[in-house]
């Protein structure tokens, strides 16, 4: 880390007698430069850039072009960036283990020293993705959720213990802890980060990157940090830069307070769908202004965390008082605490609120015009007030269900088979308490079609369920657990309910999963537990669950009589992600909203309801009770909030976070420098990016005679591409399993086997929501297989695995083609490793969301854009040619060309050509498509080292 320091920007900063050494910003100066007006995020990234000058990556040129940032132009200056630290949860971060012991051999094979493979950046993972809610409704929820997640996950857990131990500088947050985002707030960001480097204790902006794309949460309390996928946080972990491009930066202006009965969750979805409507793709977002200073940390790092839903790189808030009391509050040391003020103080990194600085495109929001909102049925900016949520909810059923017949989605009948067997989903029983339930089975006015199903459930309940029904109540995921007014308003919420004598209708699986200990410390001491508990919100783990996709099964009954009458019913969660398929197989809407909307819509029972305006039920006296009879107002949240959260409770609960419980440290550990992988494993397998690799890169080729494997639309999100959720007995994944020995109980969900590349590979674009238009009129991971037919259009519909396999042993390459925001969503590595093991050398789309392109490339791929304007059905492309790209082999003299001629032959001899526009962006990842991949790069850059 030792500077050229070619501006003298060396000091110390002396704090409370303890001295630092840091470099300061003002020191940059000259023509053009104004340091002083720079908007926050860039300063962090000036001071990174002085810290790390070397005279080869980081250059004195680099710097000045960085200060003298031109808030107008386009990005075209790359520079390095070298996060502090690196951040993982376990589904992106067990891969990660994985390829660093396969690194640590590959290493020794070329003649290395394999412990060079280790993390040079301190590297975090927290077990937060594995828990799934089998278990609801009763107060042994969380004990036997956690206890089926160690019987699904004690391999992948082993493994991950030995990382801990064979790695230096990798620590591993033990399961039922918290979602590792909240953790990272509460716990392991520093705002300032400190090191010792040479015997010097350096001072500097604490920075991350995480195989997360809400990593950006920690933006709330001024880190600067994101999303990357799996591979890129590899290379940071071994001290290799993230490559970037200068982004321009939107300056976010708030000003006023937040109106009564809104809440943060209002205030993000409002948020969302500004800056989605804004245009804020691969741009950083800064927010200033008056309103800011007002705006408690949580909403801050709610805002944050849902940086990805508007598609910038990150959303962050400078530091002022109120990142100081919240570093105070979470039980940071008044040492770091005081480091943390003098730093920012010094270096120009507090806010001024009555400051404006340079941005390069600007937008402004009155926190008073923001009202209760929802998003959905299937994207988290497209926002519906909550005042039009029913009309909007039949607007959008025709959608899915059709006026005629029903339509069938092609997956229902084997739901059966998608969920790893365990005990049965428990309920509370409220229902069979009740009087028979009615879902309003409404006239078809209004676009609205009605088919009402009788339901009984085992003990006896009686209801009828209908389209809109909310099967899936959660209050779940890292956006809004961290946030202690909506938590706090929706047990407050659930209290009025109870005594106004509600209950949850029995048709609602209604789970709680905080993201940390806390969460539940202070419902204890505030005495909400048992109104919570009332209602069916039992604590059923603390992690992510409904918002990956990890709900578990609905209740038996009522899953059964939404696959035999194809009902659309819905989920609510108070999660940042809604997207199709994505949340449970039986339910296909999905609906975000507040923790107290959750709970209301768990009393509702149903989407076709205003809430408004119509009652959620009756009182012990029969007396129509409405949302505003429950609804806490701000005086009694921020009163129970003053009561009932301590600093103490951080204190205690990351007292010895590292430790986990009994269950943890009783785990059998392997030992020793390199991992002996075990040829039986279904769970961690030595994948093969690097076998038979020479120590040089041999040179690049043009693409000849290339077959589309899928022909997509736009807004194909990772969550499409990357394996996820339950696994199907007939499925390639599920057949490899079954011929592996693995009894159908046990095949866990594909996040759960991130470890093992042939069930990963098998899932790829395996997605029940994924529809491949050279295959009409299928759903999930099928396409046609062009070498099992003389004539292209006689080819058969097979698995999108099975035509891999088959044209890989023809040595015939695949290609892609896309639509729109190719690749939006998580920051799913896999969703690029599972495309490039397919066999997919070139991916052809309208555009791209910034991680998946990086990635793709970072695996060998080449992602290339149509010409402006035009996509593949303008061009009159079918998915049935034959592509040969050239012009690629101009990478292999130094430089990378800015189209490559792409020819598309058709079956009769003509043939449709056009210049495929390259996105390799950066010279950086020039070098890594050069190698083949990111980790062949690295791995070859630490053998000549």
């Amino acid at each position: 880390m030792a500077s050229q320091d070619s501006f003298g920007a060396k000091s110390t900063l002396d704090v409370d007698g303890k001295s630092y050494e840091i470099f300061r910003l003002d020191s940059v100066t000259g023509d053009g430069v104004d340091v002083e007006t720079l908007p926050f995020s860039l300063k962090v990234l000036l001071e990174n850039l002085l810290r790390t000058e070397d005279g080869a990556n980081i250059t004195a040129d680099d710097i000045r072009a960085l200060a003298g940032w031109d808030a107008d132009a386009e990005p075209d200056k790359e520079i390095q960036f070298t996060p502090a630290r690196v951040i993982m949860q376990d589904f992106t971060g067990v891969p990660c283990v994985v390829d660093l012991a396969t690194m640590r051999e590959a290493m020794a094979d070329l003649g290395g020293d394999a412990t060079k493979i280790n993390p040079l950046a301190p590297a975090e993972m927290v077990i937060d993705h594995s828990v799934i809610a089998d278990v609801f409704g009763t107060p042994e929820a969380f004990e036997k959720n956690v206890e089926i997640e160690y019987e699904r996950n004690r391999e992948r857990y082993q493994f991950l213990r030995w990382g801990q131990g064979a790695f230096d500088d990798f620590k591993v947050v033990p399961p039922g802890t918290g979602i590792v985002h909240q953790v990272n707030i509460e716990h392991l960001a520093r705002t300032v980060f400190t090191r010792e480097v040479d015997g010097e204790l350096l001072a500097y902006p604490d920075t991350c990157v995480g195989t997360d794309s809400h990593t950006t949460m920690v933006n709330g309390i001024g880190v600067v940090g994101w999303g990357v996928g799996g591979i890129e946080a590899e290379a940071a972990m071994l001290g290799q830069p993230v490559s970037m491009l200068i982004p321009r930066v939107v300056g976010f202006k708030l000003t006023g307070s937040l109106p009564e009965g809104s809440t943060a969750t209002d205030l993000v979805l409002t948020i969302t769908e500004m800056l989605r409507k804004h245009g804020v793709v691969g741009k950083f977002v800064e927010f200033y202004g008056e309103g800011v200073a007002a705006l408690p940390l949580a909403n801050r790092a709610t805002i944050g965390n849902m940086s990805p839903e508007f598609g910038s790189t990150i959303a962050v808030f400078p530091i002022d008082d109120e990142t100081v009391n919240y570093l105070r509050l979470t039980g940071r040391s008044e040492e770091q605490i005081a480091l943390v003020e003098t730093y920012a103080k010094e270096q120009g990194l507090w806010l001024d609120p009555s400051a404006e600085p340079r941005y390069s495109e600007k937008l402004e929001l009155d926190l008073s015009t923001v009202v209760p909102s929802i998003a959905g049925p299937k994207r988290p900016q497209d926002r519906v007030l909550l005042a039009e949520a029913k009309q909007s909810f039949r607007g959008a059923l025709t959608d899915y269900v059709a006026e005629g017949e029903q339509e069938t989605t092609g997956y229902d009948e084997e739901l059966e088979e998608s969920f790893p067997a365990s005990d049965p989903p428990s309920h509370n029983g409220n229902g069979s308490e009740a009087p028979t339930d009615h879902l309003s089975a409404a006239p078809k006015d209004g676009g609205r079609r009605s088919d009402p199903v009788e339901v009984t459930l085992a003990d006896g309940a009686k209801f009828t369920l209908d389209h809109g029904a909310v099967t899936i109540a959660s209050i779940t995921s890292c956006t809004n657990t961290s946030n202690p007014s909506v938590m706090i308003g929706a047990a407050l919420l659930a209290k009025k309910a109870v005594e106004k004598g509600l209950q949850r209708k029995p048709w609602v699986k209604s789970t709680l999963a905080p993201g940390s200990k806390v969460v539940s410390d202070y419902y204890e001491k505030a005495g909400l537990t048992p109104y919570l508990d009332k209602l069916g919100f039992n604590l059923v783990g603390y992690g992510c669950v409904t918002c990956i996709g990890n709900s578990g099964p609905l209740i038996p009954e009522v899953s059964a009589a939404v696959q035999e009458n194809d009902l659309a019913v819905v989920s609510v969660l108070s999660g940042n992600r809604n997207f199709e398929g994505r949340i449970n197989p039986d339910v296909k809407m999905n609906y975000l909203a507040s923790p107290p909307l959750v709970v209301a819509y768990a009393l509702a029972g149903s989407m076709d309801l205003d809430l408004f305006n119509d009652a959620l039920g009756q009182d012990s006296e029969g007396n129509d009770v409405f949302l505003k009879d429950i609804w806490p107002t701000p005086a009694e949240i921020e009163e129970t909030i003053a009561q009932a959260i301590t600093s103490d409770m951080f204190t205690e609960s990351y007292a010895d976070v590292f430790a986990g419980d009994e269950r943890w440290r009783s785990l059998p550990t392997p030992e020793g420098n390199t991992f002996e992988w075990d040829s039986e494993s279904t769970y961690v397998r030595k994948p093969p990016y690097f076998d038979g690799m020479p120590a040089e890169p041999t040179p690049v080729t043009d693409i000849e005679g290339a077959r589309v494997l899928l022909k997509l639309g736009d807004s194909v999100t990772t969550d499409h591409i990357s394996p996820a959720g339950a696994i199907k007995k007939d499925s390639p994944a599920g057949k490899y399993l079954a011929e592996n020995g693995v009894e159908q109980r046990d095949f866990n969900s594909y996040g759960s086997r991130r470890g093992n590349h042939e069930v990963m590979i098998r899932g790829t674009f395996a997605n029940i929501r994924l529809r491949n238009q050279i295959a009409p009129g299928t759903e999930g991971g099928f396409t046609r297989d062009f070498t099992q037919a003389d004539n292209a259009a006689d080819a058969p519909v097979t698995f999108v695995y099975d035509a891999s396999v088959n044209y890989q042993a023809a040595g015939t390459p695949l290609v892609v083609l896309a639509g729109k925001e190719y690749g939006s969503g998580s920051s799913r590595d896999w969703a690029a490793k599972g495309t490039s093991l397919l066999g997919v050398k070139a991916v052809i789309a309208e555009s791209y969301e910034r991680i998946h392109r990086s990635n793709l490339i970072g695996m060998g791929v080449i992602p290339l854009q149509f010409p402006a304007g035009e996509s593949a059905d303008s061009l009159g492309l079918t998915g049935e040619e034959t592509f040969s790209f050239t012009g690629i082999t101009e990478l292999n003299e130094g430089r990378t060309p800015k189209t490559v001629k792409v020819t598309a032959t058709k079956a009769d001899g003509s043939t449709v050509e056009f210049d495929g526009v390259v996105r390799i962006d950066t010279p950086g990842e020039a070098n890594y498509y050069r190698n083949g991949g990111i980790m062949q790069y690295v791995l070859r850059n630490l053998l000549k080292g």
